[in-house]
């Protein structure tokens, strides 16, 4: 569960990082890419509950 959630930590922070890109470079950011992050979001707050709910 632990690399599971280091996995959902990474592809968030590089998401982030292409987002940061698009705002640097002038281009909107696609409405539907605030969705893919609160996705992102709400995996990582799923994997967290579930692994302090297990211990």
């Amino acid at each position: 569960m632990f690399y599971f959630l280091v996995v959902i930590a990474v592809l968030l922070l590089g998401y982030a990082a292409v987002l940061v890109s698009f705002v640097r470079r002038g281009k909107k950011i696609p409405p539907a890419a605030y969705l893919a992050l609160a996705g992102l979001n709400g995996l990582i707050l799923a994997g967290v509950l579930a692994w302090g709910i297990s211990r």
